[in-house]
């Protein structure tokens, strides 16, 4: 039986794709909602939130196009090792760009790093993880969380989260939070999701717009070479949905889907 495809939905432009990004979301935190009353996703940073904050902010069309940021339980699937109001920090661009714009009674559950220990790069990683098992169960029950949704990009050398082509971390197979000293990536310290944990999601959305994301991505769906972008479409096939712009797959044979 041959192994599922990822899910490529391209669009003309941002504003055709933000609705659809929405309805996607509003999916999956419609079925969050009814496995166990939440809805647990993870965000990445660069320019997501921004497109993030087109889809969530804009108006509700009617009952089955409702958000209930609430319910929401916000983890970031990879952070800098930077204070909280840094400029490279992904929590204070998730903040600017969409928290602080939701009204206060629908807030939703937010987990940052804890700054106290950007100074022991593995100690944040292991807080971090720590955050996971209270929010997943305990470490010795659960193998891996399962968040309902992660909410990713695609850098231009293909490479998503902190999880960086033929990087070590991409072989770490029993920590559920990494710590990286040297990303190739300004800032250097980081950490983030390991492969297992991002593989292991419900869904898994990629939102990828611009030419100048063209050439990775038609490596990325057309020859692979082992990019953590291709070893997340490999590990969650159907699971996995991208969100695109036309410019974007400019020259990518893979096949669109219909967004239904």
């Amino acid at each position: 039986m041959p192994k599922s495809q990822p899910n490529l939905y391209a669009f003309p432009g941002v504003d055709a794709l933000a609705p659809a990004l929405r309805a996607y979301i509003v999916q999956s935190q419609n079925a969050g909602l009814e496995r166990h009353n939440s809805f647990k996703v993870a965000v990445s940073g660069g320019s997501l939130p921004k497109t993030l904050a087109q889809a969530l902010l804009a108006p509700s069309q009617g009952p089955r196009d409702s958000i209930d940021f609430s319910k929401w339980e916000i983890f970031y699937a990879d952070e800098r090792a930077v204070p909280l109001d840094h400029a490279d920090s992904n929590h204070a661009l998730l903040k600017a760009e969409l928290l602080d714009k939701i009204p206060a009674h629908q807030q939703p559950t937010v987990h940052p790093i804890d700054a106290a220990h950007l100074d022991d790069i593995q100690e944040l990683a292991d807080q971090y993880e720590k955050a996971l098992v209270s929010s997943f169960a305990s470490r010795d029950s659960v193998r891996l969380p399962i968040f309902d949704l992660l909410l990713l990009g695609c850098g231009p050398d293909g490479h998503t989260c902190s999880l960086f082509p033929g990087h070590a971390v991409l072989r770490e197979s029993d920590a559920w939070v990494a710590p990286i000293e040297d990303s190739p990536k300004p800032p250097p310290r980081r950490i983030t999701l390991t492969l297992p944990v991002v593989t292991h999601a419900v869904r898994v959305a990629f939102v990828a717009t611009g030419g100048g994301k063209k050439d990775i991505m038609r490596q990325i769906f057309d020859s692979s070479q082992g990019l953590p972008c291709a070893l997340v479409n490999d590990a969650a096939g159907e699971r996995c949905s991208w969100f695109v712009d036309e410019a974007a797959v400019e020259g990518v044979s893979f096949p669109r889907k219909a967004f239904l």
